[in-house]
């Protein structure tokens, strides 16, 4: 059977948010689109979650994706930052979930090692890859668009097989057995 599919991959974010849209048709790659969603000039929280759903909504019903597929946050030293962040990738989530299209999420480290094979890889790097990969003539202004576009091809590379669908992994007890020395 030719796999023939659209994925949406998102790099969530409260100031930037970047999408990417392929094709996937048998064997090849089809950059539909890519872009990002501007959030900075947005003055209060509630109303930068509002576009972003409004836009991906939009977006999920123009390009009608199969899947989506969307970074995992990643743990910092700033509380709010994270919690801002959860609720952006939340909104980006809910989404998906109004549309009937089913999401996955991924590290950052699993996408720059998927595009790559270095998940130690900058944004720079994620982007010249995937400019090859996917034949885009211009580098977009924000590499944020980019960062959605690799979630969307780490996707496909990883066979829709992210957080969610690791056996065991997403569960306390499988926290505690990956991270003996850490303190809870």
């Amino acid at each position: 059977m030719v796999e023939d599919k659209i994925i949406l991959g998102i790099d969530p974010g409260t100031s930037v948010m970047g999408y990417g849209i392929i094709h996937i048709q048998g064997k090849k790659l089809v950059l539909l689109n890519f872009g990002i969603i501007q959030l900075s000039k947005i003055a209060g929280h509630p109303d930068k979650l509002k576009r972003i759903f409004d836009r991906l909504d939009g977006l999920i019903g123009e390009y009608k994706p199969d899947e989506m597929a969307i970074e995992a946050p990643f743990f910092g030293k700033n509380v709010q930052s994270m919690m801002k962040l959860g609720r952006a990738q939340g909104v980006a989530i809910a989404a998906a979930l109004k549309n009937n299209v089913p999401f996955e999420e991924y590290t950052p480290r699993r996408i720059k090692q998927a595009i790559t094979g270095n998940g130690n890889s900058s944004k720079e790097q994620v982007a010249a890859m995937l400019q090859s990969l996917l034949n885009f003539e211009e580098m977009p202004k924000y590499l944020d668009a980019t960062d959605g576009l690799g979630v969307a091809v780490c996707h496909h590379f990883s066979k829709g097989i992210g957080e969610h669908n690791k056996a065991g992994g997403n569960s306390w007890a499988s926290f505690v057995k990956n991270n003996p020395g850490r303190k809870i």
